[in-house]
C-alpha cells in the first residue's frame, strides 16, 4: 500500500486574511506618511522613506516566504507610481529591497537580550532598494558619476532613519497582533 504524504500546516501556508490587512494597511499608512510627512520631516536631504519602512515591517511581522515578499515589493513599488518620483524605478529597487528583507529577517542579530534583527534588516534592505534606485538612475537616465556619488549619503541617511523607525515599531505591533 502507498503511504499518503502528510502536509505540514508550514507547506500549505499562504497569507491569510489577517497577513493581507497587515500588509495593505502598513502600505497605506507609509503613502500616507511619505506623501504628507516626508517632505516636512527631511534631515539635509535625507528623509524616511515610510512605503520601504512599512514594508520591511509587514515582512517582519508577516514573515512570507520568498514569493510573498517580492510581491509585497512589487505592491510597494506599484504604490510608488501613484506618488511623486521617477516612475517605473521603484518597481525594481522596491523588489530587490523586499527580496532582500526576505534573507536578512532570517539572519539572528541580538545584543544581550534584545533582537536587533528588525534594525539591521531594515538599514541593509533600505540601501539595497536605495542603491539600486540610484543605479537604476545611473543607467536608465544617464546621471552623471557625480550624482551617483551625491546619492551615497542620502541612501545611508534614509536606511538609518527608517531602520530606526521600524526597530521602534517592531515590538509593540508584534505584541498586538500576538506574533
Amino acid at each position: 500500500m502507498a503511504e499518503k504524504r502528510v502536509i505540514k500546516n508550514e507547506e500549505t501556508k499562504g497569507f491569510s486574511i489577517q497577513d493581507l490587512i497587515i500588509v495593505a494597511v502598513l502600505l497605506a499608512a507609509g503613502a500616507v506618511l511619505k506623501l504628507f510627512v516626508g517632505s516636512v520631516i527631511n534631515f539635509f536631504g535625507m528623509k524616511p522613506n515610510f512605503i520601504i519602512a512599512s514594508y520591511c515591517l509587514a515582512i517582519l511581522l508577516v514573515r512570507p516566504k520568498l514569493v510573498g515578499c517580492a510581491i509585497i515589493g512589487i505592491l510597494a513599488g506599484a504604490l510608488c507610481q501613484f506618488l511623486p518620483g521617477t516612475p517605473w524605478l521603484n518597481l525594481i529597487s522596491e523588489l530587490l529591497g523586499a527580496v532582500m528583507m526576505f534573507f536578512m529577517m532570517k539572519v539572528p542579530f541580538k545584543f544581550k537580550k534584545m533582537d536587533l534583527n528588525p534594525l539591521l534588516s531594515t538599514f541593509v534592505s533600505t540601501v539595497v532598494s536605495g542603491g539600486s534606485f540610484v543605479v537604476c538612475l545611473f543607467v536608465f537616465m544617464h546621471m552623471e558619476t557625480s550624482g551617483l556619488v551625491a546619492y551615497i549619503p542620502i541612501v545611508l541617511g534614509t536606511a538609518a532613519i527608517g531602520s530606526v523607525l521600524v526597530q521602534l515599531l517592531y515590538l509593540p505591533l508584534k505584541k498586538v497582533l500576538n506574533r
